[in-house]
Parts: structure tokens; sequence; C-alpha cells
């Protein structure tokens, strides 16, 4: 527990926004999903919870980050990408800036009456020190000044660094530690990357490594600050100041691997979908040697298609589902030994996040569902539909509000207290 308690305070000193109540990424301030807020609103009314706003968000599987009162996400506008940042306290647009083309392969048109399918961004945009910095489909890492969405600087993975995308485009975020701007995507000997955040100069770049659509993790293992990149060769992790390899190891994909590594203590979990399935391995040091050692694999099995899980007390939590729109299920998997605890169905390949000792799922339909993140039975506490459209989005929470997205609209619903009546 000691390890983990660590752990969780290097990410949160590295990564979190100036305000700790900010979700200024895809994985929230401390970098694996969680936040110690709680949510204060204990009983829906039948309506759902008070939903403040509502604006739209067209196109794309971007979620939220929120920082310094602005949400920022990725839509599809006049065939381009556009980032924009909405007023927390409104929804009202503040600016938007044009990214790269909005040309994509393999989505496909989203069906009317379906699920399945669809186009527009797939990354989040990531928050740091009063910037936005977003990698687009086309590996075109921008830096924005978040007052009003001016270029600060630029980066064209594939002009300037013999960039190699993936089949439907990038849907990594940017992960951004000590100043630094860490990201897959380049060509030989520079195909893992860490930029200025501040000049946008390069640091540092390395490896001969495909990219896969898993953001990269920050995590402190055995007393060491790494950066994990899961690529199509495996699980690499490097020193986060030089790009020195401390360790790798193999590790199945096919087709796509979305869902970035999870790590509790000395574990670190992997899953893909495609027949991949899920795998745990504990890291090891002795000295200045690493050794990694297998503790369990089930191929096939608890496989995670995009949609990371998060991790309480060794209890994983999350959409365990390969193509089960709008019926896989939320599960609870014990990592130290891949057993399957409790499984509830109808979550489809939404995300969750951790809220204090509770989760709180989207699922692919639009409802929001808290469930108390315990290992002995699902225990649903609330639900509530409060989105349209479909729902491949990560939720963020900030300052007792839950912020969450669709393909269709974007909503505000405040969760900090008890309704008075």
């Amino acid at each position: 527990m000691a390890m983990q308690l660590a752990s969780l305070l290097f990410v949160f000193l590295s990564t979190s926004a100036d305000d700790p109540a900010d979700w200024g990424w895809l994985h929230g301030p401390n970098g694996n999903r969680t936040t110690s807020e709680t949510v204060g609103l204990r009983k829906w009314p039948r309506q759902g919870p008070p939903r403040l706003w509502r604006t739209g968000t067209p196109g794309g599987f971007s979620s939220l980050a929120v920082a310094d009162g602005k949400a920022f996400t990725l839509i599809l506008r006049d065939d381009k990408e556009v980032c924009i940042a909405l007023n927390t306290a409104n929804g009202k647009e503040l600016w938007g800036a044009p990214l790269g083309n909005a040309k994509y392969d393999g989505g496909g048109a989203a069906g009317a009456d379906d699920n399945k399918g669809g186009d527009g961004p797939r990354s989040t945009p990531s928050c740091y020190e009063g910037r936005v910095y977003v990698l687009d489909a086309h590996l075109l890492l921008t830096a924005l000044d978040a007052e009003d969405g001016s270029e600060v600087w630029r980066q064209d993975l594939m002009a300037d660094h013999g960039g190699r995308n993936i089949r439907w485009q990038n849907a990594a975020s940017p992960l951004i530690a000590d100043g630094r701007v860490y990201v897959a995507g380049g060509g030989a000997g520079n195909s893992l990357l860490a930029f200025d955040a501040k000049s946008g100069e390069p640091i540092w770049a390395t490896g001969d490594e495909r990219m896969t659509h898993a953001t990269p993790v920050m995590a402190r293992i055995h007393g060491v600050e790494q950066v994990l990149f899961l690529v199509q060769a495996g699980l690499v992790a490097l020193d986060p100041r030089t790009g020195d390899e401390l360790w790798r190891t193999e590790y199945p994909y096919r087709t796509s691997t979305a869902a970035s590594p999870v790590v509790y203590e000395d574990l670190v979990y992997l899953s893909a979908g495609y027949g991949v399935g899920a795998g745990v391995f504990r890291v090891e040091k002795d000295g200045d040697e690493w050794q990694l050692s297998n503790v369990w694999r089930k191929r096939n099995r608890l496989m995670n298609h995009w949609s990371t899980p998060v991790c309480r007390d060794g209890f994983l939590y999350g959409m365990f589902s390969f193509k089960k729109y709008g019926d896989g299920p939320l599960m609870c998997v014990d990592m130290r030994t891949g057993e399957e605890r409790w499984s509830q169905a109808g979550f489809g390949p939404g995300n969750c996040i951790l809220v204090g000792d509770e989760v709180l799922a989207l699922s692919d339909t639009g409802e929001i569902v808290l469930v108390a993140a315990v290992p002995d039975e699902y225990r649903e506490i609330e639900r509530a539909d409060v989105l349209k459209g479909k729902c491949w989005s990560s939720p963020s929470f900030s300052n007792g509000q839950l912020y969450v997205r669709s393909t269709v609209e974007a909503t505000r619903v405040d969760l900090s207290r008890p309704l008075r009546r």
C-alpha cells in the first residue's frame, strides 16, 4: 500500500493542473482515472441530477479536459478537427482552434439505429500551466494558449519526425509531466518522443516502435519514475528525463490496442480486444537490473476494447467486452489473480472513473451510473440518462461537477451536494 500511495503522489505532483481538483487530461489529476473528490449528491431525482447546461459537440470520441474554468475537447467542424474551449459556468464556446483535416480510414459512418462505427477526433486535449496540448488524428502536436486558442508551437510528427500513423489514425492523448510532453508516432529512431512543454523543442527521441491507440502513462515503480508506452511490440518503460530504456516486455498486438496500462504497486495490467485479452506482469528490481514475470494471462478474455479500467485496493473496475455495443458489462476483476468478482451487463464500451471510493460510469448510450467500488457484489447507487448520441468518450470530474459528452452533445451534471427540498 505504501508503494501504491507513493506512486499516486508522484503522478499527482507531476501531471496535475494548477488546481488539484481540475481534470486536466484524459486520465485525471492522479494520472490513473481517479480523484479524491467525492459525490455529494447521494439521492438523484427521477428526472436525474441537475444538468446545468448542454452544448453541441458534433463528431468523434474526444473526452473533456477541465482546467481553470474551461472544458476542452475536439469536434468536427468544416471538415477539420477543431479544439474548442467551453465556459464551464454556462457551456458557451469561448474559442475554437482548427487543427488538421478530418480524414480517416476504416471507421465508417455511424448507423442511425445502432451504436457502431463512426468517425471524428479520437484523442483528448491535455492541459498544463495555461496551455492546451493536442495530438490530432494525423499526428500534429499543437500547443495552444488556453485563454484564446492561439497557437504557441507546433510539431508535425509525420513531416518532421518520420511519423508512422496507424489504422483509424491516432487516438492517444499527450502525456505531460514536469514540463515535458510525451507522445508516440515518430519513425525509426524517433518513435517515442519528449518535447519541452514551453518551447516545443525536442528533448529526446528514441526507438523503432510502431504506435498503438493507447495513451502513455507515468508511474513510479520501486521508487523509480518511468513513462510507459504500450506499443505494438509490447510495453516499454523509459526514463522520462533521458528516454533511456529501463525495461520492456512483449505483449500481443492485433488490429488495435487502445486501453492504457494500469499500475498497482509492482503489478502492471494490460488488455486489448481482437482476441488478445488481458494479462498482468510483476516488475522486480535487483540493483540496476529489472526483471519481469508473468502473473496471469487470459487470452480472448477480459478484453478492454478501448476503455481503461480503474484500480482500487488491487481490484479493477471497468468495461470488459469486445464489440458488445449497448450490452457489454461493467466488471470487477482481482488484478492480482485475474478472478472475475462480479459482472453487470448493459454498459457497452463506455468508460468509467473512480470518484472517492465509488465508480462513476458512462455507458455507451449516455447513462451515468454510480456504483460502489467493492469486490463482493455489484452495488448500484444511482443511474440517470443524461446524453443523446454515442458515448465512446470518458467522464471527467472537477469540483463536484461531472462533465460528459457524446458524438452529439456535452453536458455538465451537478453532483456536488444534496438537493434542497
